[in-house]
């Protein structure tokens, strides 16, 4: 028996000749899912009519825990978020709770930070296209963009031990000096990489099943992105030309030339080729940043006992999904009253029944892979 609870259109409006319509569950276990995402499509033979997202099987009560911890035992958990991006995680918790302090990092430390965070944005993004591409049916792209995250990981494993969950950078600047070879290790990594985005596009960008695939799929206007609150690559791929790191300067980020990459269509491939575009322009603001890493501290002043005045901010940060939100509620304490966090994964999340109706059940797997979703985010 259907579900009533969905908002569908009316059975007469909603199936070929008065056809029973079907409810099928696609997860909470189904690869395609990225992770425990239980989606209820409500079908007319292969046609979607209608979606409802069951959300909260990775719910780990983050934000609760946040109000039970001081500031500096908190920040370890953002980098279970969005743990395919945990040092953005990192970098917007450290900015809100500076902003409450009235504290800024070192000069030093902020353009670290975005060298850091940058690499980051790479590393995301490759995880995405590897793992999007396999959904859909290529298995080489897989490896390829494996093969240059683990470079990145490797950065990352040099600079603070860890890989995944990396817990790179403290309120007031950084957890560790830079090592002696980060600006060459960069460098490294950065120099051959273009060409290695362009191995990408001659495997998919004109391949005549990805375009197939891809192409008219998802599509989300301009207007309806805006209205869903979507960021990031969701949003810019739709022709809207947002980007925090533009419109809001943070860390350093007001230092360095880049450009903003838009589509037209705001189709699944449109939001392809703004995440390879994407992958460039943080290609170069690595290298501009390395050229140049001022010498001083990596630390600004910040008490080992944090006790911001009674208040309230909210911070964003373009992280690899898009806005990721911090809003924190002081009393005065040392331990935060409130805090809020608003994952891009979540709110991206909410026009995927927008961009399903009237597709196939095939391209669901196409749909919600675009949206490049992370349950650790949407559930927190």
């Amino acid at each position: 028996m259907a579900d009533e609870r969905i908002p569908f259109a009316t059975h007469a409006e909603s199936t070929v000749l008065g056809a029973d319509e079907i409810v099928l569950n696609m997860g909470p276990q189904h690869p395609s899912t990225h992770g425990v995402l239980r989606v209820k499509l409500r079908l007319d033979g292969e046609k979607v009519i209608g979606s409802e997202c069951v959300i909260g099987y990775l719910h780990r009560g983050v934000e609760k825990i946040a109000e039970h911890r001081t500031y500096q035992q908190f920040a370890p958990y953002v980098d279970r978020m969005d743990y395919v991006a945990a040092v953005s995680n990192g970098l917007g918790y450290c900015e809100a709770v500076e902003k409450l302090l009235g504290a800024e990092a070192p000069p030093r430390a902020r353009v670290i930070r975005v060298i850091l965070t940058e690499l980051q944005r790479i590393a995301s993004h490759l995880f995405w296209l590897g793992t999007h591409a396999l959904d859909i049916g290529a298995l080489t792209p897989l490896f390829y963009c494996l093969r240059e995250r683990e470079e990145i990981l490797k950065i990352f494993e040099k600079y603070c031990g860890a890989r995944l969950t990396t817990h790179a950078f403290r309120i007031g600047g950084l957890q560790y000096e830079a090592y002696d070879e980060l600006e060459k290790d960069v460098e490294r990594f950065c120099q051959p990489f273009d060409k290695r985005v362009d191995d990408y596009e001659s495997l998919l960008t004109e391949n005549r099943i990805w375009v197939g695939r891809t192409k008219g799929i998802g599509i989300l206007t301009a207007a309806e992105a805006i209205d869903y609150g979507a960021s990031g690559p969701v949003i810019r791929a739709s022709g809207v030309k947002w980007d925090i790191r533009k419109a809001m300067p943070y860390a350093a980020y007001d230092q360095y030339k880049f450009e903003i990459p838009t589509g037209k269509n705001g189709d699944t491939y449109d939001r392809y080729i703004v995440r390879l575009e994407e992958m460039r322009q943080s290609r170069l603001i690595c290298l501009q940043a390395i050229e140049n890493i001022p010498t001083g501290p990596i630390m600004g002043k910040v008490g080992k006992v944090l006790k911001p005045p009674p208040g309230e901010v909210y911070h964003a940060i373009e992280a690899p999904k898009g806005e990721l939100g911090y809003y924190i509620v002081s009393d005065g304490t040392t331990q935060p009253y409130r805090v809020r966090i608003r994952p891009p994964s979540l709110i991206n999340l909410e026009a995927f029944d927008k961009m399903i109706r009237g597709h196939l059940v095939a391209d669901v797997v196409a749909i919600i892979g675009t949206l490049d979703i992370v349950l650790g985010e949407v559930d927190r």
